[in-house]
């Protein structure tokens, strides 16, 4: 059939009908009659209107294979292959078998090197190669002929070649690959491909303990991929650094600094455009918080040659994405204020470039204002350092000394105008590129402004005038220095005489409770006396050291971030109240066996030379209704190591205190037994530390308490009380590596809605803050914020005094503060507030200090008084 159609080459709509009408046809039956345009720019025409008409790129593939298009075939099938699947309409068998050849070739560049899964690439290679071979051989019994000869040598060539490869490459498992060449080769293996094997094979030795340990280790492995990238980069082999890199970051994608690794390996070492900046597109991709990812793509774009709309693209995304600190902005302007400086010619007095970089000058300073102090409630910027460069490059390239002297005008009034190297910065700068009667004003200013180092200013000045000044210059800069000397010593004599007061107050203070605890052990003392009138006995706990109820307290512990945790006590006399679920002493039959234990734990302290502090743990926190504790502890610490004995301690009157010791027969149990530490016991957290005598060292702190900020731990707090330590490790795990999750409870062991997650690195812990802050749990608002305790003062640690004031405690009697303050002491027993002419206690009143410290612990100071004091001072009376 043949087809005869007359075209209107001015109405498109002709043109529409044509190619609907040809679309259906056979093109071998089909001859065009006054057509003036090859049919496949038709084909191309119907394509600018629908690029989707799938049939229209088949017909305009086969117009072209038939006109012998070969450079525009190529372009159709590529732009084909881009909207749609290539079938095997528009490929024939040597189109597909050229792009599954590429596709392999790619799998092998991208993964060919993998260790573990590499040998599957080639082996699918290697397939695909024997299934194009099965069709190049002839029957069983026909000779082929020359061209089937030819072709058949190529591709047993190319699979022997492929073998070959793989053999050089160290893959696991690689000795079946060589058996199985073995086998496969009819000629036997070469030398050359046995000598390549055999270097494969040691490497591959040496890598095999990384990827051990790699398969046994848990998700996501960062600590095995750098040991085995430290491996790597010292054998030095690119691109098997670059195949660890990339295993690396497949499963840790969310860690900045193996990022920040990779690329700067790539921009130095490689240098390979397409590769570098693929990178670096993916690192900032994957962690956006990141200001150090950003601003070495800035510079690995310039690097090679990007357009600057490119740049500054990248650098308007870092501006959006979302920075955690004040100070991340200012370095990414920095960055990008520098690339555009360097784009600028200078020689020029105006030019597109330097307008631009004064605009962005003013930009960053209005988006460090505006945005940046309005989110993080700081510039970032303190020292001003991007108007001091602005200043610079305005001095240095644009002549321009009026701008930068109105620039470090502003830079003084943020507050900078007390710092001397400020000051000195300006100075340098007009000194270099001002006039002298700049620098005279400047280093005037300075002078009257400087508080840090004043004497460097003016010395600076005085080098200036002797230079350059006149004498009546000169005169000037002496007074003016002279002047300012003398009242920056005054200030700082006024200073130091008030800091004097403040520490002597401060000794007058600990002297005042050391008197006052010294008055109370005295009292106790006295009243343990048996009668009234006899002389006290000593009691076997008298005799109780370092290791009874009297040391006791003084073994404090920490372990916390915010808390140091003291050791309860029971209720006894001076207020001391017990802890939440205590129950008054045990039944009569069971006081027997306390009381046995009591005196076997007073002979046990009669013998100091058995005690050794270093292989010893001292628990606290214990239930004081815990039933056998020497039996319950020797169960739960027989497991880290020989223990040689343990002592509860006990009251007189038997009763558990809460608290003992453990000793070992070795010192290597003890970080053993420190593991313990909060431990659940009875359902109360048994506290382990180090038993140390802080009678013997006073000094000796198991925890100091953190006042800086900790950007790699955050601080979660409105967490639900039934929420465990296993469910908030599993919600944080996925913002990075957890190495401690820690709940902070009472010390009855209840919550307290807080927790502390600490991450490898601040990256980490910043994308946590981001990602969980405002989290609902279980109806619960968590806040999450980076940990910064505040600083802690006196009156909130532990057992320190709430007295505002100088004036000294009120002591009260054994009763304590009773409710209507009646004493029952007689008045002839009571002693004097203040100085009196009578003879008190065996001291006179010209014998009584009158200092104010002194006058107020008065009673602190006089000696106690005996039995025989007191019967006559009654029959006096």
């Amino acid at each position: 059939m043949i087809y005869i159609i007359y075209l209107d080459l001015w109405c498109p709509g002709g043109m529409v009908l044509y190619l609907s009408l040809i679309s259906k046809m056979n093109w071998d039956e089909f001859h065009c009659i006054n057509c003036i345009i090859p049919l496949s720019s038709l084909c191309d025409f119907q394509l600018s209107i629908n690029a989707f008409d799938y049939n229209c790129h088949v017909d305009l593939i086969k117009l072209l294979k038939q006109e012998g298009e070969l450079i525009r075939l190529r372009k159709a099938r590529q732009k084909m292959s881009e909207l749609f699947p290539l079938t095997e309409e528009s490929l024939d068998t040597k189109s597909c078998e050229r792009l599954y050849l590429s596709i392999f070739e790619r799998a092998v560049t991208a993964v060919g090197l993998h260790m573990t899964k590499g040998q599957t690439v080639w082996e699918a290679y290697r397939e695909f190669e024997n299934a194009i071979l099965s069709t190049v051989q002839p029957p069983p019994g026909r000779i082929p002929s020359r061209e089937e000869q030819e072709l058949l040598n190529t591709q047993l060539e190319r699979i022997h070649t492929l073998f070959r490869r793989q053999l050089a490459i160290p893959l696991m498992d690689m000795e079946t690959t060589y058996a199985e060449y073995e086998e496969w080769s009819e000629h036997g293996v070469s030398e050359m491909v046995i000598h390549q094997y055999k270097k494969a094979l040691q490497q591959m030795e040496k890598c095999r303990p990384f990827e051990e340990s790699l398969l046994v280790a848990e998700p996501p492995k960062l600590a095995e991929y750098q040991t085995y990238l430290e491996f790597e980069l010292k054998e030095g082999d690119p691109a098997r650094i670059q195949i660890t890199f990339e295993r690396t970051l497949a499963e840790n994608c969310l860690v900045p600094d193996m990022w920040a690794k990779y690329t700067a390996y790539l921009d130095r070492q490689l240098k390979i455009k397409d590769l570098v900046l693929s990178t670096h597109e993916r690192a900032v991709r994957n962690c956006p918080w990141t200001m150090g990812l950003w601003k070495s793509y800035l510079l690995a774009t310039e690097r090679h040659g990007a357009d600057h709309q490119i740049i500054s693209d990248i650098f308007e995304k870092a501006l959006n994405a979302g920075f955690i600190q004040a100070t991340d902005y200012v370095e990414i302007w920095q960055a990008y204020l520098d690339y555009l400086r360097r784009r600028v010619d200078f020689s020029k007095e105006s030019s597109k470039e330097l307008e631009e970089l004064r605009g962005a000058f003013s930009r960053s300073l209005d988006y460090m204002k505006q945005d940046v102090e309005e989110r993080f409630g700081e510039s970032g910027d303190p020292s001003c350092i991007i108007m001091q460069i602005w200043a610079r490059i305005e001095a240095l390239h644009c002549k321009n000394m009026q701008k930068a002297r109105e620039l470090w005008d502003n830079i003084m009034t943020k507050g900078n105008a007390k710092y001397a190297n400020m000051w000195l910065e300006y100075y340098n700068l007009e000194r270099s590129y001002g006039d002298s009667a700049h620098c005279r004003k400047a280093l005037h200013r300075a002078v009257q402004c400087t508080s840090d180092y004043p004497e460097h200013v003016c010395e600076v000045l005085l080098t200036f005038e002797r230079v350059e000044g006149s004498l009546e210059d000169w005169d000037v800069a002496v007074q003016k220095t002279e002047t300012r000397l003398n009242r920056i010593n005054e200030q700082r004599a006024k200073v130091a005489e008030k800091e004097a007061n403040l520490a002597r107050q401060e000794e007058e203070r600990a002297e005042q409770r050391r008197k006052t605890k010294s008055d109370k052990k005295a009292q106790k003392k006295i009243q343990k006396g048996s009668q009234f009138g006899e002389k006290r006995k000593a009691e076997p706990e008298d005799h109780q050291d370092e290791w009874n109820e009297d040391s006791a307290p003084k073994r404090h512990r920490g372990n916390g971030d915010q808390t140091t945790e003291y050791m309860e006590t029971e209720t006894g006399l001076f207020g001391k109240s017990a802890p939440p679920g205590y129950k008054p002493g045990p039944p009569a039959a069971k006081k027997v066996q306390l009381g046995v234990a009591a005196a076997v734990q007073r002979q046990n302290d009669d013998k100091p030379e058995l005690r050794n502090d270093n292989c010893s743990v001292f628990i606290s926190n214990l239930a004081y209704t815990l039933e056998e504790p020497e039996a319950k502890l020797r169960t739960l610490f027989e497991p880290c190591g020989p223990i040689t004995q343990i002592r509860p301690i006990f009251s007189n009157k038997g009763n558990f205190k809460g608290y003992g010791y453990v000793q070992f027969e070795s010192q290597v149990s003890v970080p053993e037994a420190l593991k313990l530490d909060r431990l659940e016991v009875e359902g109360r957290p048994m506290f382990v530390s180090p038993c140390v005598d802080k009678n013997k060292n006073p000094d000796f702190k198991v925890f100091k308490y953190n006042t800086s900020m900790e950007k790699h731990k955050i601080f979660i707090s409105g967490l639900p009380f039934s929420c465990t330590k296993e469910q908030l490790e599993e919600m944080c795990k996925s913002h990075g590596t957890i190495k401690e999750v820690r709940l902070v409870t009472y010390r009855s062991g209840k919550p307290k809605g807080l927790a502390y997650v600490e991450f490898a690195n601040e990256t980490q812990a910043s994308q946590a803050v981001l990602k969980m802050d405002g989290m609902e749990i279980e109806g619960n608002k968590i806040s999450v914020a980076i940990s910064n305790p505040p600083r802690r003062s006196v009156m909130d640690k532990p057992g320190a005094s709430r007295l505002t004031t100088d004036m000294p405690r009120q002591v009260y009697g054994s009763r304590g503060r009773g409710r209507t303050q009646l004493s029952l002491l007689p008045r002839s027993l009571h002693r004097q507030s203040g100085p009196t002419n009578k003879v008190e206690n065996g001291t006179t009143a010209d014998q009584v200090p009158t200092t104010a410290s002194s006058t107020v612990n008065t009673a602190a100071e006089t000696k106690a008084l005996s039995n025989s004091d007191f019967a006559r001072m009654l029959l006096n009376k």
